[in-house]
């Protein structure tokens, strides 16, 4: 058997008790991995220098797979999200989530099986910003005014959406293959193009041009976004793959995991030609950080995808059979999926001794 090196993040809040029973999850189904620990996160800022020390990226250079736990961004000012950092360094182009129905999850669906591919580098996230009232906004905005760009009112503070041939292919392309490889039989790419001709149209207009190399094996069809939501929240059974550009894809995907029970069972990944880094998609919780209450569903579903990424697909679905026959059961559940389920926190247990519950059924 194997031995896997993997970068472990255990980020910060309740990162560090939702990683260290996914270690025991892991290692419970007789995976063997070899844990390198980096740290990230703004405990870091006082350590380092920085939240994203640079021996934290080279780790994950080198292993070239790392799982982690939630990190803290602050809202409004402070340093910018270190998972965005991540992708930018590595080139995680691909972010992946599955949304899918667990039984027990409390959750207003019971049948969707569906998966939001989102890119990952560019669009209104590629973090080129100008900030109001200095000289490079006020330039910005005198440019547009001037070439009848459109007028700008001089107190705005701007953002940019670059969308590209090279990025809008890729993920397309990345998202036509991964339905392939996981048995998937329709791609939707989602879109903004009857507004934004120049960006979301470019989008649309590779991704066209990308299915047609996959009019064989799979359907593929194009949704204006806006109604894209309508029909996830109305039957999201009429969807399968969604490729999407990056805000699209940050809203759509937390739309589709609400279908399915919420953040706290939602698992992501982000993966580029080199690298891949898998996480929950939920908040860090400071407030809940030392408690043993935390949901650690998410995590071990990212766990979960790693696994399969690895090439360890027999030891992802015993923990996925797992963790779905604990759910199913309800009396080893934590507090958000109790509350969901009766509508009162009585009889919840807490992070570890749900971990436990999974690792009795391995």
């Amino acid at each position: 058997m194997p031995t896997h090196t993997v970068t472990l993040i255990p980020g910060d809040g309740i990162g560090p008790e939702i990683t260290a029973v996914m270690r025991d999850v892991v290692e419970a189904c007789g995976v063997r991995v070899e844990w390198q620990i980096a740290h990230a996160g703004a405990q870091m800022l006082d350590q380092a220098g920085t939240p994203l020390p640079e021996a934290t990226v080279e780790s994950i250079r080198q292993t070239k797979v790392a799982i982690k736990g939630p990190v803290t961004t602050p809202v409004g000012s402070g340093f910018r999200s270190i998972n965005v950092q991540l992708r930018k360094e590595l080139d995680l182009f691909a972010n992946l989530r599955p949304a899918f129905s667990l039984p027990g999850s409390g959750a207003r669906y019971q049948d969707v099986d569906l998966v939001t591919v989102r890119e990952n580098t560019e669009d209104l996230y590629a973090g080129i910003e100008f900030e109001e009232g200095t000289p490079a906004a006020q330039g910005l905005i005198d440019y547009c005014n001037q070439t009848g760009a459109g007028d700008i009112r001089p107190d705005s503070g701007i953002s940019l959406k670059p969308i590209s041939i090279t990025a809008s292919r890729r993920i397309v392309r990345w998202a036509c293959d991964y339905a392939l490889a996981n048995g998937r039989r329709k791609v939707t790419a989602v879109h903004k193009a009857n507004i934004q001709k120049f960006s979301d149209g470019l989008f649309l207009q590779e991704a066209r041009q990308v299915a047609e190399c996959y009019t064989d094996q799979l359907e593929f069809e194009d949704r204006i976004v806006d109604a894209t939501c309508m029909g996830l929240v109305t039957r999201p059974q009429q969807f399968d793959v969604l490729v999407m550009p990056n805000l699209y894809g940050d809203i759509l995907s937390d739309l589709c995991a609400g279908l399915v029970g919420g953040l706290g069972i939602a698992p992501g990944a982000n993966i580029g030609e080199h690298y891949a880094v898998f996480e929950p998609v939920h908040g860090s919780a400071p407030s809940y950080a030392g408690k043993d209450v935390a949901n650690p569903t998410a995590e071990l579903l990212s766990a979960v995808l790693m696994l399969r990424h690895l090439g360890e697909g027999q030891a992802a679905e015993r923990i996925l059979s797992a963790i779905s026959a604990v759910l199913a059961e309800g009396r080893f559940v934590t507090y958000d999926i109790k509350r969901a389920l009766t509508g009162s926190v009585e009889g919840s247990v807490g992070t570890r001794r749900f971990a436990d519950a999974v690792i009795a059924l391995l």
